[in-house]
């Protein structure tokens, strides 16, 4: 009868230890993806400049990563696509920091600028809860960005984005 008992326990525990093998660890992941989404911009280097935006997102599964674009609409247009290094913050937030082109031609400087640059991108994405909008917020900074005297242009922006 005693054996019995070790038996038992012995086979229980056996049971549960086999069974680890096929346990998957937990792993936060962000609650959001891709978007696009449209918003004010407001240039601040060569004079005020307000315009739109339009943003866009793709996210790479399983790798903190993803393309961006943006496309600036003023006095001039400009597009900015850049790569990006996604901080989660917490389920609903991501911090990034990106790096990319500034396109942009034309004698009229568009908020980034109005000449081929290198441009900076830290920003904020926040996805409103069970909803699949999401609010950003950004700045650019671009470098030697205006043909007439080189010098840095500093954009921010922001808007609301539908997730898909």
């Amino acid at each position: 009868m005693r054996h019995l008992k070790y038996l038992t326990s012995l086979v229980f525990a056996g049971s549960i230890l086999g069974l680890t093998p096929f346990a998957q660890p937990a792993s936060a992941q962000v609650a959001y993806g891709s978007y696009v989404g449209v918003g004010p911009a407001v240039g601040l280097s060569d004079g005020i400049q307000v315009g739109g935006v339009l943003a866009a997102r793709y996210k790479l599964l399983e790798v903190p990563v993803s393309f961006r674009a943006q496309a600036f609409v003023g006095n001039n247009v400009a597009v900015v696509p850049t790569v990006s290094y996604d901080i989660p913050l917490n389920w609903q937030t991501d911090a990034y920091i990106g790096a990319g082109l500034v396109l942009a031609g034309g004698s009229d400087p568009s908020p980034v600028g109005n000449k081929i640059s290198f441009a900076l991108q830290p920003g904020v994405d926040y996805v409103v809860p069970n909803s699949n909008t999401v609010i950003f917020g950004n700045a650019i900074i671009a470098f030697d960005a205006y043909r007439d005297g080189g010098g840095t242009a500093l954009s921010l922006q922001g808007g609301v984005g539908l997730r898909f």
